[in-house]
């Protein structure tokens, strides 16, 4: 099974980036390019009936497989980053962290209104970050069809602050 595979190759962290937290590290995952591309047709699969027109990577581990699901898929690829990291016009969205806040950003021509645009990252955690990428895609009125996560972390409810922009949330691995 999928899941039993990513786990297998996950590696705890302890204590990073801070003392208490054990860190979910997925690059392992990267050494073993069959189960990169099992991930990719999971993802791929899960959406196929969506019809998806672009995929936004969140920076920077959404741009790891979420660029290989958009090539697969055919669809464009999105990258939302960190403020100050992307050449063109852009809109960004500021947003509330644990202690102080974050910006992230997206080019002004990148969603055509009505797309249907599916959101990719690593890991779920709180979903602020995915929440922000909602956000960008709403400013340019596109429509967040879903999200998409390697890992998600349940106990700290982030799929309740990404409920209200679609209930299409998957996760291949949960903890």
């Amino acid at each position: 099974m999928l899941t039993d595979k990513i786990k297998s190759v996950i590696r705890d962290v302890p204590d990073f980036p801070k003392p208490g937290i054990l860190f979910k590290d997925i690059t392992p995952i990267f050494h073993d390019q069959q189960l990169c591309n099992e991930i990719v047709s999971e993802f791929a699969n899960r959406v196929a009936d969506k019809k998806i027109n672009a995929i936004v990577g969140v920076e920077s581990r959404g741009f790891l497989f979420g660029f290989a699901l958009a090539n697969k898929m055919n669809i464009p690829f999105i990258l939302v980053r960190k403020a100050g990291k992307l050449p063109y016009k852009k809109i960004a969205y500021e947003y509330d962290l644990e202690y102080g806040s974050a910006k992230v950003e997206m080019q002004v021509d990148e969603i055509q209104p009505g797309w249907n645009v599916l959101i990719h990252d690593d890991l779920l955690a709180t979903g602020g970050t995915a929440e922000a990428a909602a956000k960008l895609i709403q400013m340019q009125q596109g429509i967040v069809a879903g999200f998409a996560f390697v890992v998600e972390l349940n106990f700290l409810k982030g799929r309740e602050k990404l409920l209200p922009y679609s209930s299409e949330i998957i996760s291949l691995v949960n903890y």
